[in-house]
């Protein structure tokens, strides 16, 4: 009996592509966003949520309700898979590395580093002992005008969550 040989690689008429990955769908909704030239605040309306909530989604951070993601999809022309995968649990605070190096990112890693600890005392005195929640969260960023450089505001609301004794 004569073996067959298997080809070395696909042929052209049968590329093999892997499903997308949430990181791809983030890499579609950025390059659609661009291409669109649409602001995040633009797309947070037609999806009915703030700019900051709905730029935190589609960069990968939050789930979205098939209805936002749909709205989103449409929008931003994304394939059925990709709002499919919108409205997936994300990996939350996946930055690719342990100190970031994109400089406005890492102002805020330099932001806690300096100030974490007298954020964490002065919650402590005024609440007691626990956290500010990131998911019962609000954020809002505005710009300040300022004749020494526009400022940036940004106004972070966190439930209090009491640690337990058990």
């Amino acid at each position: 009996m004569k073996a067959t040989r298997l080809p070395k690689k696909p042929p052209a008429s049968l590329p093999y592509q892997r499903p997308l990955n949430r990181h791809d769908v983030t890499e579609m909704v950025v390059e659609a966003r661009l291409k669109k030239a649409l602001t995040w605040e633009k797309i947070a309306k037609v999806v009915g949520q703030s700019k900051e909530w709905t730029t935190a989604a589609l960069l990968g951070q939050m789930k979205m309700t098939k209805p936002q993601a749909v709205a989103a999809g449409k929008l931003l022309g994304l394939p059925d898979y990709a709002v499919l995968l919108l409205q997936q649990a994300p990996y939350k605070g996946s930055l690719p590395t342990a100190v970031p190096t994109d400089p406005l990112i890492y102002r805020f890693y330099e932001l806690v580093s300096v100030y974490g600890s007298t954020f964490k005392e002065l919650i402590h005195e005024e609440f007691g002992d626990g956290i500010m929640s990131a998911i019962d969260f609000k954020m809002d960023l505005t710009r300040l005008p300022d004749p020494m450089g526009d400022r940036v505001q940004i106004n972070l609301s966190g439930k209090y969550l009491a640690y337990k004794t058990y």
